[in-house]
């Protein structure tokens, strides 16, 4: 049997060793951005601020989008900077041409390659904007194209479905925000030890995945910080399993889809501790009115009280970088969920690894 053949055997044989391979790298990964990679970050937040912008627009898309929108809450949170999330066909289907004077642009993309990230961007910058790139690829187009670049540092990511490109960057803009304002980000130090002792507890969720097999639906909710996570947990289980997980702010759920919820399909609640978990709270309350099939990840009082759930370890780290911890189980859950169903996560159906939109 050649190499070749042999490789594509063992691929055969272990479907999702690529994805379970790479979930396992992000201890690492967490720890490379904070020695390797913070300095920089930190130079490049210190340049930018220095230009004092006066908005800020957001522009990704898939995976990337949901730590976009992670960043919109740090910004808007953290620094009072008001932020919006680009509609980039406006610049590249419509040809509008806003003026980005003193417009903060970050655009944020795993490969750097997708042609409407790249013509949006460059559209920007040549309207008056600070173009910022963060990419896990130095020598993409977005990264030429952009005045400033922040290279998350994950290595290779050869699975479709994105973990570890995902959490590095929600701590490279975290780093990025916190340079912004001179913050201290020495809480983060915690986070690769958290990150592996979460990822150890694979056999927990094993066995939780198990009960969601069969899911034909599922509701995925949060607020505040940990909405970036339902987005992206809801965003991971359809690409794997290919069940249909549909994403909620705590709020929205209320305002109508609540309706839907039963006893039969499951709702995953993320629930940070800080105020975006106590704003959740009520939505908590009427999803166990209703006899919600309730799996929550979170606190331990909180995951007492439901169905089921995943207790994480997040006593001392701030609500802003808990979204770097309460992925971790849902990327498994996602994966432990595939695996059950006799799919392979490392391809899914249809996708590709550079999604070329225009």
């Amino acid at each position: 049997m050649s190499a070749t053949t042999s490789a594509e055997h063992s691929e055969h044989e272990h479907p999702g060793r690529i994805m379970s391979g790479e979930m396992a790298q992000q201890p690492a990964v967490l720890r490379r951005i904070l020695d390797e990679g913070a300095p920089r970050i930190r130079e490049v937040a210190a340049e930018v601020a220095a230009r004092r912008p006066r908005f800020v627009l957001l522009t990704a898309r898939g995976t990337s989008d949901n730590a976009a929108l992670y960043a919109k809450y740090l910004l808007e949170i953290r620094l009072g900077l008001p932020c919006g999330l680009t509609s980039m066909s406006t610049t590249t289907a419509y040809g509008a041409r806003p003026d980005l004077t003193d417009v903060l642009v970050v655009t944020v993309s795993q490969s750097g390659g997708s042609p409407d990230l790249v013509a949006s961007t460059k559209a920007a910058r040549e309207a008056g904007a600070i173009t910022l790139a963060v990419t896990n690829n130095p020598d993409s187009p977005l990264a030429a194209v952009s005045e400033y670049h922040i290279d998350i540092m994950a290595g290779p990511e050869k699975a479709l479905p994105a973990t570890k490109t995902y959490t590095a960057s929600l701590l490279a803009l975290y780093l990025f925000v916190e340079g912004l304002r001179g913050g201290d980000t020495s809480a983060a130090k915690a986070l690769p030890e958290l990150a592996r002792h979460i990822l150890g507890r694979q056999d927990e969720i094993r066995a939780l995945a198990a009960r969601y097999r069969f899911a034909e639906r599922m509701v995925i909710t949060s607020r505040g910080y940990g909405y970036p996570t339902a987005k992206e947990a809801a965003l991971k289980l359809m690409e794997t399993s290919y069940i249909p997980a549909l994403a909620y702010s705590g709020a929205d759920l209320l305002h109508g889809p609540l309706a839907m919820v039963d006893n039969i399909s499951p709702v995953i609640a993320v629930v940070t501790s800080g105020k975006g978990g106590e704003a959740l709270q009520p939505v908590l309350d009427r999803l166990r009115g209703r006899g919600a099939d309730l799996f929550v990840v979170g606190p331990a009082p909180q995951v007492e009280a439901a169905s089921a759930g995943f207790v994480l370890p997040t006593e001392g780290v701030p609500e802003e970088l808990q979204p770097i911890l309460e992925i971790l189980p849902l990327q498994l859950m996602a994966y432990e969920v595939t695996i059950a169903r006799g799919q392979d996560p490392d391809a899914p159906r249809a996708l590709a690894k550079v999604t070329e939109t225009r």
